[in-house]
């Protein structure tokens, strides 16, 4: 239903099992799964909690068998499978962080689903390198800022996309070379334009539908397409001729429904790779707005209203 179905309500306290640990809650990131879910478009996975939320920050106060590498008292964060809205969440010990040297856990918390997503996507299936060049579409979202820092902090050039004038300085101010604003430019002329006729190497895509197509146009020899979300719809038609021309390579992949060893294994990437960067101060979570638990539903709003540059975030 409508943001208004989320209403504050009590419910047992969780209980972590095998290799999990129980959290008490100090911050929780508002991401557009949560919303779909809300609508009743995105299905919790079997096992998973209802309630909706993929990411918190706060404290370890209790530990399900089988749990080694965390202690009563460790400040993380996690990603889950849901249940992050709420005061308490069980989450798999594998997919805990700690929370970064000077990090509070609003900033923390703003880490996981976005950092988790980005990290295999841009550089993991996109093969995103040093020297080379990406387009990240929705250049303002939460994955977008996401993208554009860590893109930019491992020394690719980066592009992107957003809608007005404030979102593009904004994209520029986290390290676009150049922004393009889709409503008044087409962003396939511009980027062969910014290129010299070349194209991007990665092209990290939330918007699905006719992007696909376009993208592919954006895109250098050997280049790679990755999907992460479809807002434009999930079909559309593309030229295979221009695929075997280029020699692209297209892919996409989902995180939620995916077994914890296969997260853990991208964890263990950003625990190695991207957290000394965290750590550095060269990257940070963009934070729009943070609002209590019991206003979830306004955070929805802001979140449908799509005027929010980065994150918006839950306290408890």
């Amino acid at each position: 239903g409508p943001p208004e179905v989320l209403v504050p309500g009590t419910r047992p306290m969780p209980t972590p099992g095998p290799g999990e640990v129980l959290i008490e809650v100090a911050a929780a990131g508002v991401n557009r799964p949560d919303v779909f879910q809300r609508l009743g478009n995105y299905a919790p996975p079997p096992g998973a909690s209802d309630i909706p939320g993929l990411e918190v920050a706060g404290t370890v106060v209790a530990l399900g068998p089988e749990v080694a590498a965390q202690k009563i008292g460790d400040k993380v964060c996690a990603l889950l499978t849901g249940g992050g809205y709420a005061s308490h969440a069980v989450a798999a010990a594998a997919l805990c962080l700690p929370v970064p040297k000077g990090f509070d856990f609003v900033e923390a918390a703003a880490l996981p689903e976005t950092f988790f997503t980005v990290w295999h996507n841009l550089f993991e299936r996109g093969r995103l390198k040093r020297g080379e060049s990406t387009l990240i579409h929705g250049g303002t979202s939460g994955i977008g800022t996401t993208a554009i820092q860590l893109a930019r902090a491992f020394g690719a050039t980066v592009y992107a996309t957003a809608r007005g004038a404030d979102k593009v300085k904004a994209c520029v101010g986290l390290g676009c070379v150049r922004a393009i604003d889709y409503a008044s430019e087409d962003f396939v002329d511009a980027i062969a334009k910014a290129t010299g006729g070349r194209g991007v190497d990665v092209v990290l895509d939330m918007v699905g539908g006719d992007y696909l197509a376009r993208s592919m146009a954006c895109l250098a020899v050997e280049g790679r397409y990755v999907s992460i979300a479809h807002l434009k719809g999930a079909r559309t038609e593309i030229d295979i001729r221009a695929m075997m021309v280029k020699r692209l390579t297209l892919t996409g992949s989902t995180l939620r429904p995916r077994s914890v060893a296969e997260k853990a294994a991208i964890a263990a990437g950003l625990r190695e790779r991207v957290w000394p960067v965290l750590e550095s101060g060269e990257v940070k979570p963009v934070i729009f707005r943070t609002l209590p638990l019991a206003q979830a539903a306004e955070a929805h709003r802001l979140m449908e209203g799509g005027s929010h540059i980065g994150k918006i975030m839950l306290t408890l």
